[in-house]
């Protein structure tokens, strides 16, 4: 064998090569988002600060002491978290300079423009409207601290052996800490700072153009042609971040992802997609480098720290809606597309969609399919993340419930949080943790599905599925997703729970990759509207099966995962309940 020949070696039965490593889509999903990866590590993880660690340490002094000072958790205590909690990596000079380069447009009301540019004038302005209510957030804040401190010496009088003291302790604290975030929230608005994303705008446009131009020019494509295009792919995305942060808008959450494909369709089915932006609807490219940098987020470590209750939760339940919705959708709505019926269901299922994308891939569903499915999941998780917080507070779940029966239902990850958030902190942390269990499951789907796909459902007679059939549907972006899951996790251990949080999470994670993953993901949801055609949608429409089976699936999630929460996390391991 020449070395010519041996550089391009034939794996497989000629299904893969050798050279896929620098021509496929996938594999450079891959090679981009670990350079994102390498500098995020880079920026954030080499050389952290000295006095982070003697910050941390004094901090966990003061809550270790307390902890043993009372049975509960007192002011000294949450004053101790706090401090730590300030302790971000994404907080330093350079993280200051990657977040005003990586930022989206602003919130704003009646006024676009302000969402992209803020003079020092109007943020004064903007400050002073806010500045009574912060004083007064402040003072409520003051007087619940005081009741707070009151009520925890009359429990350390009695030494902290009066039950009813200890309980009317601890609900003063709670108040106080409820207080305290509406002031701290008040509090940073009174502090509106002036910005101009003109200039960072088109910084972070060159930027993604590149990076993406460098996998496109590996493959082949036209690098002049894509880069042209590009530039109205990033109008789209910029107007619909603009859009997703109306007030108006964020209050129903209908955000920057559904408004991506709103205004894109709007565009392809009006006036039509100009010619020259084509070449730039890399849907799958976008979205394929966002879910490598998804894997960053996914830290075994918290998956972990949640035990037993939330894996099992998660990964016993989920399955079994995926399989059983699927099943429905075959034999009763007898689904004309078993790719349709899949996609939706995984999204429904798993994780929204981040699932139905490596799904699609699995199972080669069609582009129309996929953007139905990603349509009905927007719809469903804006309702969800608006109505089940009202749902939870009406009927007075306990947080770790309602934390877990959201985190388990609501598709994307970013309306989970946002949904906890309306509960409280423990209801947010609950929730964030259950739907990053769940995300695990995206690379266990997606092979599952080319295993079926494979097995049973292209196989032909006489023909069985070898190992190079399976290996050559699996959409191998998914290895990135995992591999820099595990990396990140073992970076995590290696740091700690507090300093991983310092540098990882409120650093490399929240400083970058996200960011750049929150940007990646808009620009595959531009594309899709941007190539989107109705009439090539209406035909999967017809009969409403599409919706009724969503519905469906849905209904039987809500059900499945608040059955398994509450025999997971109050009948079996109530203990693990008693210390989120």
């Amino acid at each position: 064998m020449s070395d010519a020949d041996a550089s391009n070696i034939v794996i497989d039965k000629g299904q893969s090569k050798l050279s896929d490593l620098w021509t496929k889509e996938d594999y450079w999903a891959i090679w981009l988002g670990l350079a994102i990866i390498v500098a995020a590590i880079f920026l954030f993880l080499v050389n952290p600060p000295a006095d982070y660690r003697q910050k941390i340490d004094k901090a966990n002094a003061v809550m270790a002491a307390e902890a043993q000072r009372a049975p509960f958790k007192t002011i000294a205590w949450y004053k101790a978290q706090d401090d730590k909690s300030r302790i971000r990596a994404r907080d330093s000079a350079m993280g200051k300079a990657i977040a005003g380069i990586m930022k989206t447009p602003q919130g704003w009301v009646s006024n676009p423009m302000d969402s992209l540019v803020l003079s020092k004038a109007d943020a004064d302005a903007k400050a002073a409207a806010n500045a009574d209510k912060a004083a007064s957030s402040k003072a409520a804040a003051e007087s619940a601290m005081a009741a707070a401190v009151a009520a925890e010496k009359a429990a350390g009088d009695a030494a902290f052996a009066d039950a009813s003291l200890n309980a009317d302790a601890q609900a003063k604290i709670a108040q106080w800490r409820a207080a305290a975030a509406k002031a701290k929230s008040a509090a940073d608005k009174a502090k509106s700072s002036p910005f101009n994303l003109m200039t960072s705008l088109p910084l972070i446009m060159v930027a993604a153009s590149l990076l993406f131009a460098i996998g496109m020019k590996a493959m082949g494509r036209d690098v002049p042609r894509f880069l042209l295009g590009f530039v109205g792919v990033f109008a789209v995305a910029c107007l619909a971040f603009m859009m997703g942060q109306q007030s108006t808008m964020k209050y129903w959450g209908v955000g920057a992802e559904a408004w991506a494909i709103i205004i894109g369709m709007v565009i392809a089915n009006t006036v039509g997609t100009p010619r020259w932006i084509h070449p730039a609807l890399q849907v799958e490219f976008f979205i394929k480098t966002g879910l490598v940098l998804l894997g960053a987020e996914v830290l075994f470590d918290k998956i972990v720290a949640i035990g037993v209750p939330g894996i099992f939760m998660t990964w016993v339940g989920t399955p079994i809606v995926l399989i059983g919705t699927y099943i429905f959708g075959q034999r009763v709505l007898r689904l004309h597309s078993k790719t349709l019926n899949m996609v939706i269901c995984a999204d429904m299922s798993v994780c929204g969609t981040s699932a139905a994308i490596a799904t699609a891939a699995a199972c080669r569903a069609k582009k129309e399919e996929l953007t139905l499915a990603i349509g009905l999941s927007l719809v469903f998780t804006a309702i969800m993340m608006i109505a089940m917080p009202a749902f939870i507070k009406a009927v007075d779940m306990p947080q770790v419930l309602a934390g877990a029966w959201m985190g388990g239902t609501i598709d994307a990850t970013g309306a989970v949080a946002a949904a906890g958030a309306f509960l409280g902190e423990t209801a947010l942390h609950v929730a964030a943790t259950i739907k990053m269990i769940q995300n695990v499951l995206i690379g266990v789907v997606a092979f599952g599905v080319a295993v079926y796909w494979c097995t049973r459902v292209e196989c032909s007679a006489g023909k069985t599925a070898s190992v190079a059939d399976i290996w050559h549907r699996f959409p191998k972006f998914v290895l990135g997703f995992l591999g820099v899951s595990i990396m990140f996790s073992i970076i995590s251990g290696s740091l700690g729970p507090d300093m991983g949080q310092a540098l990882l999470d409120q650093g490399a994670i929240r400083g970058l990759t996200s960011p750049a993953r929150n940007w990646f993901f808009c620009l595959a949801f531009a594309a899709i509207g941007l190539e989107t055609n109705f009439r090539e949608l209406a035909h999967y429409l017809q009969g409403g099966k599409a919706l009724a089976l969503y519905v469906v699936g849905q209904t039987f999630n809500l059900v499945m995962a608040l059955t398994l929460a509450y025999i997971m996390f109050y009948v079996l391991f109530p203990e693990i309940t008693a210390k989120i």
